[in-house]
C-alpha cells in the first residue's frame, strides 16, 4: 500500500534574521536511522557544513565497517581509534537513535540512550553561521565517490544548539517536541516531508533516489541526497525542485498558473468523474472513505489518501446536500505519536463534540482517536491517552491468561463508535489476527475467517476488550475472508429514514473479496445475524464501506472503487466512491438499496420513451442520451428473454461497450466489461438476484466517466469504473437476447456536474 513521492518544499524566511544568529558551536546532532543493510560504508544520516569544506557529521561505517562516528572534514575532529566500538546490528525497518554531542573539545556519541563512544578534538570546535547547510545522505557535498551516500530510513533529525545530557537524549521522542528543549533545526519527516520545522532552513534541493514513505525520508543509495540551506542553493549536482508558498505570504504568480493549469488538467480528463466524489489530488491508494458523521444539517466524510511529502493522512469534505462538497483541511495526518492514519470511523457525543478513531501507524501503535469541538470541524486534536487500545504487534494485541498461554484480539481498523446506556463502544478487525494465527490448515475454527472484538470504555480514554462480535457462518463466508473497515448502525425500515427497524446492519471488507454485510440482531453487547449478503463478487472492486445516520434517520454509506487505473501518479489524483446510497429493511429481513434522492437534482434535460418490444437479438440505440453523463431508469418486462438490458459506453462498431443485464435463466444481475475499454479489470460480474412472479425489471443505472453504477429493483446493485480509449464510446442502447423483451418504460436525464473540478 506504499507509494514513494519525491517532495521538496520551501517555506520563505528573511535572510537578514538569519544573519543575526548567533554562530554554532557547541552543539548535538540527534538522528533516528534505519541503514537498509550494515555493509554500506561512508555516508552521513546528518551532516551540517559551514557552506566551504567545514562540517560535522552522523557518519556510518567510514572508519570502521557497522560502527557510527562524529564525521568531519579530514577526520579533524574524528576519533580514528574505533576498535573496541559496537557494531551497528539494526537494519532495515529497525530504527537506531544517534546522538553526538560536542561541547568546547568533548565529542560524546550516544546509541538509543546509552554511552557509545567519546573522545577528545585535538582541534579547535569548529563554527557555524549564517550560511550553514544541512545534508542527508553524503558526508559532504565535496564528496569524490557519490556512492558513498547514506541508504535507508531516517525518522527524525535535530540538531540542538547546547549539548544535551544523556538524559535528555535518552528522553527524546521521533516526532515529539521535548518539554524545554527547542530544537536550533529539525526535520520531523512524519509531519511536515522535508519541510525545517523551525524556518531556519528555507531551501531545499533532493539528487537521486529521494522519497517520503511511511513517514519517513527515504534515500535509495547511489549518491541520494539532500540539502537543506537558509539560501538558494547553486550547486549543479543537486536538481531543484518547485517551491511550495506559505501559507500565510504571499501567493506567487508560479503558483496561480499552476493551480490553474491543474484544475483545467483535471477538467479535461477523460476518466475523472464529475458528480462521483473523487479524491481532489494526490494518491487516494489506499481511498478509503472514513470518518462519516452528520452534524448541524451538515455531512462529513473523510477521505484516506496518502499525502505527498506527509504519509498517510484523511482528508475531511463536507455538504448540505450529498451533492456538492466544501474542502476542509485535512483532520488527521502523521504526528503526536503515530506516523499516519489508516482506517477507522467517527462518532458525535451527546455534546456535540465529534471523534474519530483510527488505526495508528505503523508498527505496535495501535488504535488512536482524535476529537473537534465544532462547529465546522476544522481543528481536530490527537487524544492524550492515544493509544486507547494498545498493539502488541502490528495490528494485533497479545492477552496472556494465568497459565502464560497467548491469547490474540485485533486492533486495526476500528468502526465507528456507538452508545448504550451511557457506556462507549467500538470494533477493531482482524485481518492480522487471521494472518498470524487462522490461516493454517490446522488453525482453531474459531481463528479462521471474518471476526471483530468488541471493547468498551467509560470515558473514551480508556478501553477493555469485552468478547469476539459475533460469530461466523461457514455458509455465508469461507476461512479465507477477513473483516476489516467495520461499520455498525440501526437500519432504518425506509429509504427515507424514519424510527430505526429493530435491526443492525454490519457493513465490512474482507480483503480478498470486498465489501459485504450482515443484518441482525444486536442485543447483551453482542450481535446476531440472520442473513448475509454481497456488495460485489468477481473481486473486491466495491471496498471499505463507511456509513453514517443523518437527522431523518437514513442509513447512508459510501464504498471506494478500487479499480484505479495506470499512471496514477503523472494524472495528479486518484480515487473514487460510489454514490452515498440510502439503506433499509425491506419487509422480508433483508437489505434495500438505493442512490439518494439529492441526486435527482443533477437532473436535466429528462426524455421518456414508452412500450418498446425488442426481438430476440435486437439491439436499439437510445438517442440523445449524453453518454459519458447520464442516468438512466427503465421498467422491464422479460417476458420470454434470456437476457435483457442495455449497453453503455458503446462505440459505434461495438468494439467498447459495457453490458449491463438481467439473466433470467441464472437469475442474476450482470455486469459484463470485457470491451468496457483499454485499462481496468475486464470482468464480468454477477450479483445473485431473482425477480419475484409477475414483478417488472427495475433497473436504475447511471454513467459518471469512468464509473458505472447498476441498481436492479432497490434489491441489488453493482457499481464498477471503465476505460473507453475511443472518443466515440459515448452509445447507449437496449438489447435482448433469448427471447422478446417488453420496454415499459424509458427514462433519460443528463447529470450536471457536481464536484468542483
Amino acid at each position: 500500500m506504499n507509494h514513494p513521492v519525491i517532495l521538496a518544499i520551501l517555506l520563505l524566511a528573511p535572510l537578514a534574521e538569519l544573519a543575526q544568529l548567533e554562530p554554532l558551536q557547541d552543539k548535538t546532532l540527534v538522528v533516528w536511522a534505519a541503514p537498509s543493510n550494515l555493509t554500506q560504508r561512508a555516508g552521513s544520516a546528518l551532516t551540517i557544513k559551514d557552506g566551504q569544506t567545514h562540517f560535522d557529521a552522523i557518519v556510518f561505517g567510514e572508519i570502521a565497517p557497522r560502527k557510527w562516528m562524529a564525521g568531519s572534514d579530514g577526520f579533524r575532529r574524528t576519533d580514528r581509534e574505533q576498535a573496541t566500538w559496537p557494531e551497528e546490528t539494526c537494519a532495515g525497518r529497525s530504527f537506531v537513535q544517534i546522538a553526538i554531542v560536542y561541547q568546547e573539545r568533548a565529542v560524546t556519541i550516544y546509541r538509543n540512550g546509552a554511552l557509545y563512544a567519546r573522545h577528545t578534538m585535538p582541534h579547535p570546535p569548529q563554527s557555524f553561521g549564517p550560511a550553514a547547510v544541512v545534508v542527508f545522505g553524503p558526508r559532504h557535498l565535496d564528496a569524490g565517490d557519490r556512492e558513498n551516500s547514506f541508504t535507508g530510513r531516517i525518522k527524525d533529525a535535530r540538531i540542538y544548539d547546547q549539548p544535551l545530557s544523556r538524559e535528555a537524549i535518552a528522553a527524546l521522542e521521533p516526532g515529539k517536541p521535548a518539554p524545554g528543549l527547542e530544537p536550533w533545526a529539525w526535520w520531523s519527516f512524519a509531519d511536515e516531508g522535508l519541510r525545517e520545522k523551525t524556518g531556519r532552513f528555507t531551501d531545499i534541493r533532493l539528487h537521486g533516489d529521494v522519497r517520503i514513505e511511511e513517514g519517513c525520508l527515504v534515500l535509495g543509495g547511489k549518491g541520494a541526497g539532500v540539502l537543506s540551506t537558509a539560501h538558494s542553493a547553486d550547486d549543479g549536482r543537486l536538481l531543484p525542485v518547485p517551491k511550495v508558498w506559505s501559507p500565510t505570504g504571499p501567493v506567487p504568480d508560479e503558483v496561480l498558473r499552476s493551480t490553474r493549469l491543474l484544475r483545467e488538467r483535471f477538467l479535461a480528463d477523460p476518466y475523472r468523474p464529475a458528480w462521483h466524489f473523487c479524491v481532489p489530488e494526490d494518491m487516494g491508494m489506499p481511498g478509503d472513505p472514513n470518518g462519516a458523521f452528520y452534524h448541524n444539517g451538515r455531512y462529513h466524510l473523510m477521505y484516506l489518501y496518502n499525502r505527498t511529502g506527509s504519509g498517510f493522512c484523511w482528508g475531511h469534505v463536507s455538504s448540505a446536500d450529498l451533492v456538492h462538497w466544501r474542502h476542509h483541511p485535512d483532520a488527521i495526518g502523521p504526528g503526536h505519536g503515530d506516523e499516519g492514519c489508516f482506517s477507522g470511523g467517527a462518532f458525535v457525543d451527546d455534546d456535540g463534540a465529534a471523534y474519530l478513531s483510527y488505526w495508528m501507524l505503523w508498527g505496535a501503535k495501535g488504535i488512536g482517536l482524535a476529537k473537534s469541538a465544532g462547529p465546522g470541524f476544522d481543528t481536530w486534536t490527537k487524544l492524550d491517552a492515544n493509544p486507547v487500545i494498545q498493539s502488541t504487534e502490528w495490528g494485533i494485541t497479545e492477552f496472556k491468561d494465568a497459565a502464560g498461554r497467548s491469547s490474540y484480539i485485533g486492533s486495526a481498523d476500528p468502526s465507528n463508535i456507538w452508545k448504550k446506556d451511557g457506556r462507549y463502544f467500538m470494533l477493531t478487525g482482524n485481518l492480522l489476527v487471521l494472518d498470524k494465527v487462522g490461516r493454517a490448515a490446522n488453525a482453531p475454527l474459531s481463528e479462521q475467517g471474518d471476526r471483530l472484538y468488541l471493547f468498551a470504555s467509560d470515558d473514551l480514554k480508556t478501553w477493555n476488550y469485552l468478547d469476539v462480535f459475533y460469530e461466523r457462518r461457514a455458509e455465508w463466508t469461507d476461512r479465507s475472508e477477513d473483516n476489516m473497515c467495520p461499520s455498525f448502525l440501526p437500519l432504518p425500515s425506509s429509504p427515507d429514514g424514519g424510527p430505526p427497524s429493530g435491526k443492525h446492519l454490519l457493513l465490512f471488507i474482507s480483503h480478498n473479496k470486498g465489501c459485504q454485510y450482515y443484518v441482525g440482531d444486536y442485543r447483551e453487547d453482542r450481535f446476531f445475524p440472520d442473513n448475509h449478503g454481497r456488495m460485489t463478487w468477481v473481486d473486491n472492486t466495491f471496498f471499505a464501506p463507511e456509513a453514517l445516520m443523518d437527522a431523518q434517520g437514513r442509513h447512508i454509506m459510501w464504498a471506494w472503487l478500487t479499480d484505479n487505473p495506470s499512471g496514477e501518479e503523472e494524472k495528479g489524483w486518484s480515487g473514487v466512491y460510489g454514490l452515498p446510497r440510502s439503506l433499509w429493511l425491506g419487509d422480508d429481513g433483508t437489505l434495500r438499496m438505493a442512490p439518494v434522492k439529492e441526486l435527482e437534482t443533477l437532473r436535466r434535460h429528462g426524455k421518456s420513451t414508452r412500450d418498446l418490444a425488442l426481438a430476440d437479438g435486437e439491439t436499439t440505440p437510445i438517442a440523445g442520451v449524453v453518454g459519458d453523463s447520464c442516468e438512466l431508469a427503465l421498467e422491464i418486462e422479460p417476458g420470454a428473454a434470456r437476457r435483457c438490458g442495455l449497453k453503455v459506453r458503446s462505440s459505434g462498431g461495438g468494439e467498447e461497450q459495457t453490458l449491463l443485464y438481467y439473466d433470467t435463466a441464472a437469475r442474476e444481475l450482470v455486469f459484463d466489461s470485457t470491451r468496457g475499454g483499454r485499462e481496468g479489470r475486464k470482468v464480468v460480474e454477477r450479483a445473485p438476484f431473482a425477480l419475484k412472479p409477475g414483478e417488472p425489471l427495475k433497473l436504475r443505472v447511471f454513467v459518471d466517466k469512468s464509473v458505472v453504477e447498476l441498481y436492479a429493483n432497490d434489491r441489488q446493485a453493482i457499481a464498477r469504473r471503465v476505460y473507453p480509449a475511443r472518443p466515440d464510446s459515448l452509445g447507449v442502447s437496449l438489447f435482448t437476447h433469448g427471447g422478446v423483451a417488453q420496454f415499459r418504460s424509458v427514462q433519460t436525464w443528463e447529470m450536471m456536474p457536481a464536484n468542483p473540478y
